[in-house]
């Protein structure tokens, strides 16, 4: 095992961005030091004043295999991660068919994934109306937490849960101390707001976010909350869409709820008002809301409020977007960002006044540690894997489809002047992908969980 030198002006480490050399060896850093204290034998490649970001770490994403590898699959959605500076996916439990509710589905995953995955992965296991009897199996099968929907997911073969299931289920979380993912939107006021909405124009924006209202998603966030007090279970809300939320979840963080949250991308760059009537391609369930709405979500990521941002890339056929009918009741709610999340919140960051230290706390840091692998991912460190991005924060360009390396080159970011190019990604200290190209093997691995290991305390 060859010990070799990575340098750059811009290293971003845990304490700020500094000159440094990172020395690895056998896929880990074995250390990182100033450049004049790197010894000359030691072979160095140089980046200058290119930055070096950790690995990203996207603990939400639907790959989709087995079973729907039309829709996506490890080899594309792991490109798509490289190119994008991701090193590590963490894979939701629905839309593959088999969905990841059982040990034996887990074994499925597994199967289809080996030897195809130019990134890392994980599964989350899925928590659904009739598994509870799984939940330990999965957490044993080293699947580093669970997902659940208070909600139709838009999908048959996973199903949502009600109060009474969740109240079987969460016995079992709670022992396996591995948190659980709500996709936090009550059924009743999405029902009753489309049922008013039953006659309107289902091709305006204005209609759908109508047919989403944030009642929906308050009301899913103050239940999880009482049933976190009386179950003790690490609580998790994943793509948190309403500002309304941030107070009672600062209260809930405040009284000492194991509780942590994530938004998107897209709500952080997009806004209902700039969203065209018919372009289904912006659908994605909670909505994008208004521009003041994102900025108080710009707000609760500086407040600390919310400590993680994940893609949610949630691919379809472009055909399942009803592109031509324009209509946003049926078409498919998800959007596709993989290869351009971290461009995109570079963009919005920098002009808020954040910096690259700020962006990998959100994006690889704190997804690391949902996960449960935060002594490995997510920080360039002495002993962590040798993950990183070479970026150059100053360049610009305009999306086109050639920037985008999932299966269905599609997405609403085409056409956005963004700020911030990903040049090369390095895992384990060696490069999966560089100016368009994915050099060697797919060298991608699973990680398994650890029962109760991260924290958000």
């Amino acid at each position: 095992m060859s010990l070799k030198a990575f340098v750059s002006r811009r290293v971003v480490t845990p304490h700020g961005i500094e000159a440094a050399a990172i020395l690895v060896e056998g896929g880990r850093i074995l250390d990182v030091v100033s450049p004049h204290q790197l010894p000359a034998e030691i072979p160095a490649k140089d980046f200058g004043e290119a930055a070096l970001l950790p690995g990203l770490v996207d603990s939400h994403v639907h790959i989709n295999e087995p079973g729907r590898t039309e829709w996506e699959g490890f080899r594309t959605a792991t490109r798509a991660a490289a190119a994008g500076g991701c090193t590590l996916l963490v894979d939701m439990p629905l839309n593959c068919l088999p969905a990841t509710t059982t040990v034996a589905a887990l074994e499925a995953k597994r199967q289809a994934a080996s030897g195809q995955c130019h990134a890392d992965w994980m599964a989350w296991g899925g928590v659904v109306s009739d598994n509870q009897q799984h939940i330990e199996g999965l957490a044993a099968a080293g699947v580093p937490g669970f997902k659940c929907f208070l909600i139709h997911p838009g999908i048959d073969g996973f199903t949502m849960v009600n109060e009474r299931e969740l109240r079987a289920a969460l016995p079992h979380v709670a022992r396996t101390g591995l948190p659980l993912l709500v996709h936090a939107e009550m059924p009743e006021p999405v029902d009753s707001a489309t049922r008013r909405l039953a006659n309107a124009d289902w091709s305006k924006y204005a209609t759908y976010l109508q047919s989403r209202p944030d009642e929906a998603e308050l009301s899913a966030i103050q239940f999880m909350f009482s049933l976190c007090r009386e179950y003790h279970f690490r609580l998790h809300i994943v793509h948190l869409a309403t500002s309304q939320a941030l107070d009672m979840l600062r209260a809930a963080k405040s009284e000492g709820l194991p509780v942590s949250v994530e938004t998107c991308p897209h709500y952080l760059h997009f806004s209902s008002q700039k969203i065209p009537d018919g372009q289904t391609l912006f659908k994605c369930a909670p909505p994008i809301r208004s521009p003041e709405n994102r900025e108080e979500l710009w707000r609760g990521l500086r407040e600390g409020v919310i400590d993680l941002v994940a893609t949610d890339h949630s691919p379809c056929p472009p055909e399942m977007k009803r592109l031509d009918e324009r209509n946003f009741r049926t078409a498919w709610g998800g959007i596709a960002s993989l290869s351009l999340a971290l461009p995109v919140m570079w963009t919005e960051a920098r002009s808020r006044g954040f910096t690259l230290v700020d962006v990998a706390r959100w994006m690889a840091e704190g997804p690391a540690r949902l996960a449960g692998c935060e002594s490995q991912k997510g920080r360039i460190a002495k002993g962590f894997d040798a993950d990183f991005v070479v970026f150059e924060p100053e360049a610009e360009f305009i999306a086109s489809d050639e920037h985008l390396y999932y299966r269905h080159r599609v997405s609403p970011y085409l056409g956005e002047k963004l700020r911030g190019v990903v040049k090369a990604t390095y895992l384990r200290g060696n490069c999966v992908f560089a100016d368009g190209k994915f050099p060697g093997d797919p060298a991608g691995r699973e990680l398994r969980g650890q029962r109760g290991k991260g924290s958000f305390k």
